[in-house]
């Protein structure tokens, strides 16, 4: 897995395709696709970023009614990507009949099934905004472990976390269950609107089995450089 999933947050293709090509001698590249540019170019960016050989984190943050959800990933498995999300507050039911239709939208399609991730607490999201307007009383660690948990528990494969909750995750889940984490930052970055935010080194020392970094490489001087950057943080943690 991963470990450094580059998040493709623009527009469109051609300013995707564009910010890829630097990447052209870059081996075992894996991007995310959120809502932003698959909304505007739909399956077809997925596409042509797996005939480039690019392996694809499909975000798109599945929120509905257990049916709806299922059907929706029936057509999300047909399309050959690497990994997709649903919010783990849907509820058990919703994640479990998520799995299901993923599963047979692969078979049907005769790809590998993606991963199915969950989403817990967005990095965004602070303990005291939690409480104040979801009403959600618990410590945030304790409330992201409990969604971690009822993941687990309905076939997902992994949650998308701070870093920071990964040892409780981990400790709450069976041994493969995966953690991946956003809001990952250089020491010299700033926060931006990101509340929950660790270095790749620390996330590495915290347990994560995979990195989302956006703007820190995406809107760098030198992208290449920023990556390999990362990628060095992350190699060099134990």
């Amino acid at each position: 897995m991963g470990p450094v999933i580059i998040a493709l947050d623009f527009r469109d293709a051609n300013e995707t395709l564009t910010f890829l090509d630097q990447f052209k001698q870059q081996s075992d590249l894996f991007v995310k696709v959120g809502m932003e540019l698959f909304y505007f170019e739909g399956p077809a960016i997925l596409r042509e970023l797996k005939r480039r050989g690019i392996r694809v984190f499909l975000d798109l943050k599945l929120y509905d009614i257990p049916n709806t959800v299922e059907q929706a990933m029936f057509q999300l498995g047909q399309q050959g990507v690497d990994m997709v999300t649903v919010h783990a507050a849907g509820g058990a039911e919703m994640m479990r009949r998520a799995r299901i239709g993923l599963d047979q939208g692969s078979q049907i399609a005769g790809v590998s099934a993606a991963k199915l991730l969950a989403i817990t607490q967005l990095t965004s999201t602070s303990e005291q905004q939690m409480q104040s307007e979801q009403l959600v009383s618990v410590p945030l660690a304790k409330a992201v472990t409990h969604l971690a948990q009822l993941a687990d528990a309905s076939g997902a494969d992994g949650v998308v976390s701070s870093a920071l909750e990964d040892r409780q995750i981990h400790a709450a889940t069976r041994d493969e269950f995966l953690c991946i984490n956003p809001g990952i930052r250089l020491a010299t970055d700033v926060a931006d609107d990101q509340k929950r935010v660790v270095t790749p080194s620390d996330a590495r020392r915290l347990g994560s089995n995979g990195l989302v970094v956006g703007r820190t490489i995406t809107q760098a001087p030198d992208p290449i450089a920023a990556y390999q950057t990362v990628l060095q943080e992350w190699r060099m943690t134990k």
